[in-house]
């Protein structure tokens, strides 16, 4: 069976600050799925995440939208190698107009803090330690 791929679909108001925000933080966009709509955020070799004009959105769905700055759908995690790179995430987030939506956690092996992005979509970046083998 082929490798799996995962595509995060998420709404977003202003597409150039989503992209200004994510290239931010370090990550790259897809310029195969880019245009005044949406563009494709890269996270790793199976990982993307697809952000779409709140408009084009509405094409993909026949439910109302979520207003992720007062509710909360999900929280998207990222692995970290380090400590150091989730506080580097995170605070590069946070200076690029995101908000932290935690304290950080030190759960022994376990070290995370979170962020919203300009949209109100909540991240969560972790770091496991050695022994850890999958999220909490």
């Amino acid at each position: 069976m082929a490798d799996k791929k995962i595509f995060v679909n998420l709404p977003v108001k202003d597409l150039k600050r989503s992209v200004h925000f994510f290239t931010t933080l370090g990550f790259t966009f897809d310029p195969r799925f880019t245009d005044e709509n949406a563009t494709c955020v890269v996270v790793s070799d199976h990982i993307f995440v697809m952000l779409l004009v709140e408009d084009y959105f509405r094409t993909f769905t026949k439910k109302e939208l979520c207003d992720a700055t007062t509710r909360t759908e999900a929280i998207l995690a990222l692995s970290a190698g380090s400590r150091e790179e989730v506080d580097d995430m995170v605070g590069r987030a946070l200076s690029a107009g995101g908000k932290a939506s935690n304290d950080p956690m030190d759960e022994g092996g376990m070290y995370g803090w979170g962020f919203q992005d300009p949209d109100g979509h909540l991240w969560e970046v972790v770091s496991m330690g050695e022994s850890e083998t999958a999220p909490r």
